[in-house]
């Protein structure tokens, strides 16, 4: 079976992902990520990890070793990566059912949590987040 690599923070991305991004290469990334994710009929493996991964590759902001975004870009997003792991008891690098996954991110995620887990994202004024996790919890 194939299997995709996200880190932790994107396993909550993916929900509230709605075509914006780092460029159109990653935003191409990630509508296929998520694409992939929200299919129902479509299960596979997704290896978590606190590193780059697969939306990662596309990203213009990925340095040879770490996020160079902006100055402590590379800590901020670990330190999400740490924090959503933790919140849904996920190992890193350890693979899991994306059917599990999304199940776990429905039962254990509400939007107010991203307050927390996303503290200080860019992405996290604009409100999509947000209601991806709600859109996700009333499936």
């Amino acid at each position: 079976m194939e299997e995709k690599v996200l880190r932790g923070h994107h396993l909550l991305c993916v929900h509230g992902f709605r075509g914006m991004g780092y460029s159109p290469a990653f935003v191409e990334k990630m509508t296929e990520i998520v694409g992939r994710v929200r299919n129902d009929h479509d299960d596979f493996m997704i290896k978590t990890v606190a590193a780059f991964d697969d939306a990662c590759m596309a990203c213009p902001h990925r340095g040879n070793t770490k996020c160079e975004a902006s100055e402590g870009s590379n800590e901020h997003v670990l330190s999400m990566d740490e924090k959503v792991l933790s919140h849904l008891g996920l190992e890193k690098e350890k693979s899991y059912l994306k059917s599990q996954l999304v199940a776990l991110t429905a039962s254990k995620v509400t939007p107010d949590d991203l307050d927390h887990l996303c503290k200080g994202c860019s992405w996290l004024p604009y409100g999509v987040c947000k209601e991806g996790i709600e859109e996700l919890r009333k499936k």
